[in-house]
This record gives C-alpha cells, sequence and structure tokens, in this order.
C-alpha cells in the first residue's frame, strides 16, 4: 500500500506545492492532499478539516508535511499526528522534499520520513556558477536577442 502525503502549511504554499508535484507527477492526485492555513483561520476549524481530508481518502500510512516549526499549520499538524496511528510529521516542506517523498511514497512509513528529508536538505545549495546549467536555454536566448534586434 502507498503512503499518503498531506500538506498543511500557510495559503497558498500547500496548494501551490501540490500544484507544483502534479506538474512533474500528474498521477500524484490521489496520494497527495493539501490544506492552506489562512491567516484568519480557526485552527479548530482546520484540524477537523484536515481530519476530513484523511477520513475520506484511503486508509493507511500518512506523511504530514508542515512549513514552519511552530507556526499554527505546523500546530494543527502536529495535533493531528498525535491523533492517529501510522502517521509522521516533517516541518519545513520544500518542492525538493515533497518531490523526494512521491518517489518514494511505496517505502515504509519510516523510510519515507527519511528519504523526505535527505531530499529536501539535498534541494538547498548555494550556486555560485554563473553559466546556465541547461544550454538550451543559452540558445533560445540568443535566438530571441538576435529577433529583438
Amino acid at each position: 500500500m502507498s503512503n499518503r502525503i498531506l500538506l498543511i502549511a500557510h495559503a497558498p504554499l500547500a496548494q501551490a506545492l501540490a500544484q507544483c508535484a502534479a506538474h512533474v507527477f500528474p498521477d500524484s492526485g490521489e496520494h497527495l492532499m493539501a490544506l492552506d492555513v489562512p491567516a484568519s483561520a480557526d485552527p479548530v476549524a482546520c484540524l477537523e478539516e484536515a481530519q476530513a481530508m484523511l477520513d475520506h481518502s484511503h486508509s493507511g500510512p500518512v506523511l504530514v508535511l508542515s512549513d514552519v516549526f511552530g507556526a499554527t499549520p505546523h500546530n494543527i499538524a502536529q495535533e493531528l499526528a498525535k491523533r492517529r496511528a501510522s502517521t509522521r510529521l516533517v516541518a519545513g516542506v520544500n518542492l525538493p522534499m515533497l518531490l523526494r517523498a512521491l518517489c518514494y511514497r511505496q517505502e515504509a512509513l519510516d523510510s519515507l520520513v527519511a528519504r523526505a528529508i535527505a531530499g529536501g536538505s539535498q534541494g538547498i545549495m548555494q550556486v555560485t556558477q554563473t553559466t546556465p546549467q541547461n544550454q538550451n536555454i543559452r540558445a533560445h536566448d540568443q535566438d530571441r536577442s538576435h529577433h529583438q534586434q
């Protein structure tokens, strides 16, 4: 059985990350859920909404990804994780973390947590090279500047 992934983050981040993930993995819809928490949201109502999202989807293990440790969305996610067996919570979600989690969602939940954290960490780097990595970009830019002359 495949793990499900629930994003809980400040609005509009959760939905935006889910949309980016769907761009890369079009079949991720049934395994990925997103809950945006607006600034004016009632945390109890958001917790109930998150619980309902999980109750209406397939049963099984859940990896919950939140954006900022200690912030309202994370606190909602933490309370949700306390109430559910086979649920893990990771704070600090970024797109590389989410994509890694989707790639390895078939693994055991604790292994998936480790993969997600590694993906998130490895996706953060200082870039000092000024040459584009994709040579098609450079070729495209040259074509565009030629047309502008």
